[in-house]
């Protein structure tokens, strides 16, 4: 049995050595280790996005996600606006209605989806809930229905442990917001039919812009299904009754930022250089080290108990104190420059959310560990 190194908290003095990068927010998140913005290639800058040139920097940047996703021939990538929420909200409007619906919901992006179907499309879906820190009863999932859920969730600290509860021969559509999953775990594609995610997470790129990726049985059905509800012209991906192949050919609906782009180019660039398995070995070994800080602290614990569920990159933690010391530890990690935008997510329990993506190093989550020491015991005190 390993042994634990407990950490007593008597006489805590003020560490020295700090984070070389002390961004551990779960969006938008660190960049890539060695990233300058003047790296940035720039001759796009000042183009249009439908210029030869912008058409073939938006390809690129799909080419590299297949390439780095290892994506079946038969998904579709497409670069579409408003971040995850606007990729996964295309998804719903464009898709939802031709079957019933059920939506899992254990933190707040899988509440929105379960708002978004209730309030905004009038559909009357099948929920099931959990509360922060579980998952929902995976077997009950009914799949002859539509069914959406968020793969790693980022305000609990929650994903599902793989693909296995989603079924070969399902009828309804599988709907995956895996906006803090794609890049960090080995995705199953051939269980997925919708998946959308966001560049801000795992690549620590930047906000703004969403990636929607579609299986077959999702082409299928946005060419066979006319939604009973208004479209907006940046939610369109048919027209004459077929799928809008330019969309994911880099022929964006609306005005992509031609540097943000750039931005996701040069941390996918980053990214290949280590390979999908590179990538994942680097999020698993940064929620490693943060499972040892707190397994040695008796006043910190994940709000995950269940490790086969717990996230390798937005890890929530539990903290022995009220609201008020948590808001103060965090205050004063960040003055401290040890440790930027930790708190728990606003709708969630009061906690500490850190994010431990690939973008972050290993030794930064290491070094944060006496810090956490130090603003417990000084908010506690003060």
């Amino acid at each position: 049995m390993l042994s634990v190194r407990r950490v007593e908290l008597t006489d805590v003095t003020k560490p020295q050595a700090k984070p070389a990068r002390p961004h551990f927010s779960s969006g938008p998140c660190a960049k890539p280790p060695g990233y300058d913005p003047a790296s940035l290639a720039t001759a796009v800058l000042g183009r249009s996005h439908r210029s030869k040139l912008g058409k073939q920097r938006l390809q690129y940047c799909i080419e590299l996600m297949r390439e780095l996703l290892n994506l079946p021939d038969t998904h579709r990538i497409g670069i579409v606006p408003g971040s995850d929420t606007g990729a996964f909200e295309m998804a719903m409007w464009t898709m939802l209605g031709a079957r019933p619906v059920t939506a899992l919901a254990w933190e707040s992006f899988g509440e929105g989806w379960v708002t978004d179907a209730v309030k905004q499309l009038k559909i009357d879906p099948t929920v099931l809930r959990a509360d922060y820190g579980q998952l929902p009863d995976l077997s009950a999932v009914d799949w002859s229905d539509d069914v959406l859920f968020t793969w790693n969730g980022t305000t609990s600290g929650v994903r599902v442990p793989d693909g296995d509860w989603i079924a070969d021969d399902r009828e309804g559509l599988s709907f995956a917001d895996a906006t803090s999953g794609v890049f960090a775990y080995d995705l199953p594609w051939d269980k997925i039919d919708v998946a959308t995610f966001s560049w801000q997470k795992v690549l620590g790129g930047e906000g703004a812009h969403g990636v929607l990726i579609l299986g077959p049985r999702a082409v299928e059905r946005l060419e066979s299904h006319t939604p009973a509800w208004p479209l907006p012209k940046v939610f369109r991906l048919v027209s004459k009754g077929k799928l809008a192949e330019g969309v994911f050919k880099g022929e964006t609906i609306n005005t992509p930022s031609m540097l943000a782009v750039e931005d996701a180019i040069w941390a996918l660039e980053w990214a290949k250089s280590l390979g999908a398995g590179g990538l994942i070995a680097r999020s698993d070994a940064n929620a490693a080290a943060l499972d040892r800080i707190v397994a040695e602290r008796d006043w910190l614990g994940h709000l995950a108990v269940d490790e086969a569920s717990r996230s390798r990159t937005s890890v929530c933690l539990t903290v022995d104190a009220d609201e008020a010391v948590i808001k103060k530890m965090v205050a004063l990690l960040e003055a401290e420059d040890a440790a930027y935008d930790i708190g728990g997510y606003r709708d969630a329990p009061p906690g500490l959310r850190i994010w431990c993506g690939a973008t972050v190093d290993t030794a930064d989550i290491e070094a944060m560990g006496p810090w956490l020491d130090w603003a417990y015991a000084t908010a506690k005190a003060g």
